[in-house]
């Protein structure tokens, strides 16, 4: 995520630290819906996760983790070590407390770990966040065993932008996002589209409860206006139709394939 942008800044590290002082308020059931909230929905979740290829004890790294959610959901689904990757240090020590989970500070594009660390990887409204989406792309390539598999939830945009855009965010084109795959190694095996309600009713009600929380510990503080602000610039731009929540599952190329797709004809 940018660390440029004030209101992200807002989003993903003070009221991240809110949402998990609110969490501990209301109970351990909250800690997934609300730490999941922004990172599509759990039929999302599980399609990414059927996809990625797992098995039991499968390295996986979350790319952008933000609170840990979606890593706490595929280790509690899915048997796996998820690994937590964030820029915002708030987020991180959440997700270690609220879920056990590994995590370091880190950026997309500066990842500190070794080649070929991970089985999977999976990077859930993240890109549209950077605006260098190759240099983040190119780490999580290199990060991943060849033939490991890359899950993405983006936020794409294929036509004009009429409603206001929150601060920090660049949307890809799909047609830019396959381009972007292609020059970091990665070939596109499915796409899908998100359906961001298709969570069980509980979850949102369990959410819900967080941020009422939240908010009333909080409710003048300017962050949370922030963070507020921006979920709603990017809803009025999915009701609009103007933006797309994409799905895609992406296989990481061996360089053997590469050196052959890239030989003259």
């Amino acid at each position: 995520m940018s660390l440029e942008s004030g209101a992200m800044e807002a989003e993903f590290g003070t009221v991240a630290a809110w949402t998990e002082q609110a969490v501990r308020a209301l109970g351990p059931e909250h800690a997934l819906p609300a730490a999941c909230r922004g990172s599509g929905s759990e039929g999302a979740l599980r399609w990414l996760a059927d996809g990625l290829a797992l098995r039991p004890g499968s390295r996986v790294l979350d790319d952008g983790a933000g609170l840990g959610g979606p890593a706490g959901w595929l280790a509690a689904e899915r048997s796996v070590r998820p690994v937590c990757a964030e820029p915002m240090a708030d987020a991180v020590a959440a997700s270690r407390r609220l879920f056990g989970l590994p995590a370091v500070v880190a950026a997309a594009q500066a990842l500190p770990f070794a080649d070929a660390s991970f089985d999977a990887a999976w990077c859930l409204g993240v890109l549209c966040t950077l605006a260098d989406k190759a240099a983040a792309l190119a780490e999580v390539r290199r990060v991943l065993a060849d033939d490991g598999r890359l899950g993405l939830l983006v936020y794409v945009a294929d036509g004009p932008l009429t409603h206001a855009v929150p601060e920090g965010n660049e949307f890809p084109s799909t047609d830019e996002l396959g381009s972007l795959l292609v020059g970091a190694g990665f070939e596109l095996v499915a796409t899908g589209e998100a359906d961001l309600r298709d969570s069980p009713p509980e979850w949102d009600e369990r959410a819900d409860a967080v941020d009422d929380e939240v908010a009333r510990r909080h409710g003048d503080a300017p962050e949370l206006r922030q963070a507020r602000e921006q979920a709603g610039r990017v809803a009025a731009l999915l009701r609009a139709g103007e933006l797309r929540p994409w799905l895609g599952l992406a296989r990481a190329a061996s360089p053997a394939r590469n050196a052959r797709d890239t030989r003259p004809n």
